[in-house]
């Protein structure tokens, strides 16, 4: 159902850096390039995107309290791996990887905040 979600940065190449390097560990890349604006990120252009933009009206972005983007991923060893590069790369924990009622059986989840203070989730089922 969801096509893309865009998250706000103030910095451009530090956050693009950032997610160059953490959704290689997925073997994501770079779908789609914005000049000065932004970037996509991608498996294939008709599966959904996670992108990273400078705001269109030219303020500051800042981070939606509430607001989190999850990227599904194949299993466990994939949950920590994405985890653990989000904090070498300079992401903060928001919750180690680990099963999660939540979520329901089998729901094993991960949650950490990008350099620009975005939360995201990396998360299996099973």
């Amino acid at each position: 159902m969801i096509g893309y979600v865009v998250l706000g940065t103030n910095d451009l190449g530090k956050s693009s850096a950032f997610y160059d390097a953490l959704l290689a560990e997925i073997g994501v890349s770079r779908m789609m390039d914005f000049g000065d604006r932004g970037f996509a990120w991608g498996a294939t252009m008709e599966s959904p995107m996670l992108c990273i933009m400078t705001p269109h009206n030219g303020e500051s972005a800042t981070v939606g309290n509430g607001t989190m983007a999850a990227i599904s991923v194949e299993s466990r060893e994939n949950v920590d791996r994405i985890h653990a590069k989000a904090m070498e790369l300079g992401g903060s924990d928001e919750g180690a990887p680990g099963l999660r009622a939540e979520g329901g059986e089998g729901f094993y989840a991960a949650y950490f905040r990008d350099l620009d203070g975005h939360k995201l989730d990396v998360f299996c089922y099973g």
